[in-house]
């Protein structure tokens, strides 16, 4: 499986995730933030593999030491994917790098 292939995979059970979450009178953000992740899962899975956005996240770590493993953006990115409202699938590739980085920072302090 390429890395785009995972990011795609990932951003796909996210969603269903938010699918499969019932909340009262959430006024359809569950369902809103669902179609906004499989927007960026499709947009995903159409990126090459040396797309900037895909090295960013491979040297961000999110394909592992190697980057040859399966996407895993890590307790920080799981965050800002699990709170992601939508935007251009782009925005949210780019914001992941930056969010792990801090996070990553943070721990060291």
């Amino acid at each position: 499986m390429s890395r785009s292939e995972s990011l795609a995979a990932y951003l796909r059970a996210q969603a269903w995730r938010r699918l499969d979450r019932v909340e009262v009178r959430d006024g359809g953000r569950n369902a809103k933030a669902a179609l906004a992740l499989l927007d960026t899962s499709a947009y995903a899975a159409s990126l090459p593999d040396d797309d900037p956005l895909i090295l960013m996240l491979d040297q961000a770590g999110c394909f592992g030491p190697l980057g040859c493993e399966s996407f895993d953006p890590g307790e920080a990115g799981n965050r800002l994917i699990r709170h992601w409202q939508g935007g251009e699938p782009h925005e949210l590739l780019l914001a992941l790098p930056s969010a792990i980085s801090a996070a990553s920072q943070e721990a060291s302090q």
